[in-house]
């Protein structure tokens, strides 16, 4: 058998191990970019932000703030309600420094219209963490703050965000939606909205920005895993 064959074989047990692993747990993984090539890179898109810079390292999708802009977001290519997120954010040390304490790094779910949807906000130098509801008008509810997050890493550091948003199908809370938030191991939010149909967005993604002005914030992400609740 040749080495080609060899390798495919491999893959597809791999998988099958990985299919029938998950088949028993209560979600399922269904994407995965670890950002390591030109071709994983691309299938990031641009969601908003007036002046948005990209780039890439051989292991990690890199962004950059332009003027006038305060966050910028790209969407991975799944689209659905019920959602969870996993990445690794970074807020890199070529940020300015006078910008580098109110800049943050974020994921997020159900994302339309002006950046509306669910977001797991993390500001590495202030160790703080946020959970929002973003609305199209502008409007922000935070449905929880947590400070002093020892799991918050610095300038450079590999932060793990986590996002989840799950529709409630039963018991009093049927039609509600909810999300949990993780920083690490550390537990940042776990709520139920009554309000979220409110948002109409299906998107998932990943941002960086700052309160104001985030011109020349620079950050990272890669290893981003998206899964489905099991039964979808």
């Amino acid at each position: 058998m040749s080495r080609r064959k060899i390798a495919i074989s491999v893959a597809i047990t791999t998988l099958v191990l990985v299919l029938a692993t998950n088949a028993g747990a209560s979600l399922i993984g269904i994407y995965r970019n670890g950002m390591e090539t030109d071709s994983q890179r691309g299938q990031i898109k641009k969601l908003s932000g007036e002046n948005c810079g990209r780039g890439g390292s051989s292991h990690a999708f890199r962004m950059l703030v332009g003027k006038r802009t305060q966050e910028c977001s790209y969407a991975t290519p799944v689209v659905g309600r019920d959602l969870e997120i996993v990445a690794i954010g970074r807020l890199l040390s070529k940020t300015p420094k006078k910008l580098q304490r109110k800049a943050f790094i974020s994921v997020s779910l159900r994302t339309g219209n002006a950046g509306a949807g669910y977001q797991l906000v993390v500001y590495p130098l202030q160790r703080k963490a946020q959970l929002r509801r973003k609305l199209s008008n502008g409007k922000v509810r935070y449905l929880r703050v947590a400070k002093n997050v020892r799991s918050v890493k610095g300038i450079n550091s590999a932060n793990e965000l986590k996002l989840r948003a799950f529709n409630v199908t039963s018991g009093p809370d049927k039609g509600s939606c909810r999300i949990r938030a993780l920083v690490g191991h550390r537990v940042i939010g776990d709520v139920t909205d009554d309000a979220s149909g409110e948002l109409d967005g299906r998107a998932s993604g990943f941002s960086i920005g700052a309160n104001g002005n985030a011109k020349g914030a620079v950050g990272s992400f890669d290893d981003v895993v998206l899964r489905v609740p099991n039964p979808f």
